[in-house]
């Protein structure tokens, strides 16, 4: 099978053209954990199939499995090198795309470079989930702020983890978050995400378990965040992360509705006007690493 590595702020997949790699459904779940694996596989955060769709209004399908094999329904820096992979390749020559992943669409626009290669990528990703049983997280009455524009969302609310208190904003971005801003006396650098990420992924607030967003503000246009995926562990980036992020930040009044989130694989610029049914829109690289081919 041929595959090709890529990156978005180190947040690494491999890709697969679905059009022509042709993989049973069953075995792909299988394949994802055996391609992530680090030592006796490729080594990657999950498996991303771009797959050709029949639908007029739609490019291409981004089909996402996590590390341990698990569907996911969106992934930020995936999508931007989706549409990467799709335009360096010559499979479309459109510099504006639409692509689906788990039934949504998200529009993208390509910044080409003099050798024709795609050098950015920026995505609407459309409005940002705040009913708290569309996210999902199923919470106590008590942690519900209803309003009349964002509806019965979980705002700075409290959830005890790891003997400890601390307080959240979930947003759903097509797949849940959990943004947790840290204390004063944490560092994010040394703080162990290790020890509490799986807490909170599978703690019981989280019906589908949690992507956990731990977060420090550094002024009202910059924030330093560390993420805790689902299904994978610690990633370096994590482009819904970063949207749903910057939509707690506004939500919580830490920043203005642009935000430069610094993740450990780099940045990732996102904005927000606050508007229930306004687009997050992000923007960030995307980079192909290697090709290659393995045995399947």
């Amino acid at each position: 099978m041929s595959f090709t590595k890529m990156q978005g702020c180190g947040n690494d997949y491999v890709y697969i053209d679905g059009g022509k790699e042709i993989i049973p459904q069953e075995k792909k779940s299988e394949l994802a954990v055996k391609v992530s694996d680090r030592h006796f596989g490729i080594g990657s955060d999950g498996l991303i199939f771009i797959n050709p769709v029949e639908d007029p209004d739609i490019d291409f399908e981004m089909e996402m499995y996590n590390a341990d094999g698990s569907r996911s329904e969106m992934c930020g820096n995936g999508i931007r090198c989706v549409a990467k992979f799709v335009y360096d390749k010559g499979l479309t020559d459109k510099k504006k795309l639409t692509i689906v992943s788990a039934g949504k669409k998200k529009y993208i626009d390509l910044t080409v470079g003099a050798d024709n290669l795609v050098e950015s990528v920026k995505v609407d990703m459309g409005a940002p989930i705040l009913e708290a049983t569309e996210v999902p997280v199923a919470v106590p009455g008590e942690c519900i702020t209803a309003s009349s524009e964002y509806g019965n969302h979980v705002i700075d609310a409290p959830i005890e983890a790891a003997g400890k208190t601390w307080h959240m904003t979930c947003v759903s971005m097509g797949n849940p978050h959990a943004v947790v801003f840290l204390p004063d006396d944490m560092d994010l650098a040394t703080f162990d995400i290790e020890h509490y990420g799986p807490m909170f992924e599978n703690h019981e607030y989280f019906p589908r378990r949690i992507n956990t967003e731990f977060v420090k503000v550094d002024d009202k246009n910059n924030v330093h965040m560390r993420v805790w995926e689902r299904g994978t562990g610690e990633t370096l980036a994590c482009g819904t992360g970063c949207c749903a992020t910057t939509v707690a930040c506004i939500l919580n009044k830490h920043t203005d509705s642009k935000v430069t989130v610094h993740v450990l694989g780099g940045d990732i610029t996102c904005s927000w006007d606050g508007g229930k049914k306004s687009p997050v829109i992000m923007e960030g690289p995307a980079t192909t690493v290697f090709e290659g081919t393995i045995e399947v």
